[in-house]
């Protein structure tokens, strides 16, 4: 089948959905790798190669406020991205976003440090952290929705959740990258040149990514209608920017995709990136407890999100995500108290536990937020309401956790922190409406009557 040839609606592509889903996975991975690897790097050597200070938790203050940064780009990421998107299709879009990514994460392994050219080493530190961020702002909703758009409407939730395991499998390779170099370097050799090679071998995978995405065709649905809207375009009927479409027909769903990505996002780098800081300088325990303890939950997040999202097709978007949430309110205490017992084992315990919680709202959160938008503003909307939920979660989250370990030298403020998103997100899943099944080739006034047990997607006119 050609590229410019649309399958049935509803239908994937015959013989191309495992292609485009391997696609989007191993680009996900590899821009989450990039990703994380900062994340993790400036917890364990940017606070004092980039940030010296005589408070070791001011330093990591310091590089996970740069850290941040690379999230304010996203939301820009994710309009300039989603309006080209909209307009010119996925594929070419995740093409770019991926070069931007590698080749800002290989320019960091060649920096020099403070110590080498002073406060100009931060700066280039930060202006790549831009760059990094403006890249992934586009990713996430052009992997999921070329997915998305590819596959059937019926196992939608289980297709689209594989572009997700590109978070987990992203930072099980950065973290097993960095716990290999941690085991077999001394700690000054680390310190002084070891840190570089995760960043550099980014340039690799970069490589094998760009040539496995560069084959997969442009979504059937987009191409549908694009040429819907190239036939309005001859009648003389003028296209508005999907961005500006997102906030003026849309905005309800955008507020949604935040408070269904809010609890999921700040949780995950609590478990994750903040377990760094925690264990290593709150508990005086080896670095590699902490990333090995990841390494592994990991692994078990990276086996489980599918087969959330293949639940979500059961069972609908809104029970799964909030089993997810609910549980991550209830778990957020129990988190900590284990993770405070010292013991790997039931550090491991404690991290896997809390992944699998988190799963179960980012398993089916792809084929959720997707399933919200039109075709013509889905990437943009998508795209917009996640990174803006980034802002406000994921990018404050290891900051506000480290602040709150250093002025209360507790964990408990921490917990109720992360008990407190967690509702947030469960109570944006009672109040949205059921997604699952929705015909993506369709506007949603005309969707399909809901199957029993099921909510229906009601037309904007109808939504309160």
């Amino acid at each position: 089948m050609s590229e410019t040839t649309p399958a049935k609606p509803g239908e994937p592509r015959p013989g191309g959905i495992a292609r485009v889903v391997g696609a989007s996975l191993i680009g996900t991975t590899v821009e989450w790798y990039d990703f994380f690897l900062y994340g993790s790097a400036a917890a364990l050597v940017f606070n004092t190669l980039f940030f010296p200070s005589s408070d070791p938790l001011v330093g990591t203050l310091l590089a996970f406020m740069t850290y941040a940064i690379g999230f304010l780009a996203r939301p820009i990421g994710g309009m300039v991205f989603g309006h080209y998107g909209d307009r010119i299709g996925r594929k070419k879009l995740l093409v770019l976003s991926l070069l931007m990514m590698g080749g800002a994460t290989f320019a960091m392994g060649l920096l020099p440090t403070y110590g080498s050219i002073g406060v100009g080493a931060p700066i280039l530190l930060t202006v790549l952290r831009l760059i990094q961020g403006f890249a992934l702002g586009g990713e996430w909703g052009g992997a999921v929705l070329i997915v998305s758009e590819h596959g059937g409407d019926k196992h939608r939730g289980f297709w689209a959740s594989w572009p997700q395991c590109g978070v987990p499998a992203g930072n099980l390779l950065a973290t097993a990258v960095l716990a290999v170099l941690a085991s077999v370097q001394s700690e000054a050799a680390f310190q002084s040149w070891g840190w570089r090679i995760p960043f550099l071998l980014s340039g690799v995978l970069v490589l094998i990514g760009l040539w496995i995405r560069v084959s997969v065709s442009e979504s059937p649905v987009f191409l549908a209608a694009q040429a819907k809207a190239e036939a309005a375009a001859a009648e003389g009927v003028e296209e508005k920017p999907p961005v500006v479409e997102v906030f003026r027909r849309s905005w309800r769903e955008v507020l949604g995709a935040i408070g269904v990505r809010f609890g999921e996002n700040i949780s995950y780098y609590v478990l994750t990136s903040f377990l760094l800081v925690y264990v290593t300088t709150h508990l005086d325990l080896p670095k590699s407890t902490a990333l090995n303890a990841v390494l592994i939950a990991s692994a078990v997040h990276f086996v489980t999100i599918p087969l959330w999202g293949a639940l979500s097709d059961r069972l609908g978007r809104k029970p799964v995500t909030m089993i997810g949430a609910v549980g991550m309110a209830a778990w957020a205490f129990a988190f900590f108290s284990l993770v405070d017992t010292r013991s790997f084992a039931v550090i491991t315990l404690s991290v896997t536990v809390g992944l699998l919680l988190h799963g179960a709202m980012y398993g089916p959160q792809a084929a959720f937020i997707s399933e919200m938008f039109d075709t013509e503003v889905r990437y943009s909307g998508a795209s917009v309401g996640s990174q803006l939920a980034s802002i406000l979660a994921g990018a404050l989250a290891p900051i506000i956790a480290v602040e709150l370990l250093r002025q209360y030298g507790s964990s408990t403020p921490i917990a109720l922190y992360l008990a407190a998103a967690a509702l947030v997100t469960a109570l944006t899943v009672l109040v949205v409406k059921e997604t699952r099944g929705r015909d993506l080739t369709r506007p949603a006034k005309a969707s399909p009557p809901a199957r029993k047990g099921q909510e229906p997607v009601l037309a904007r006119s109808d939504r309160a």
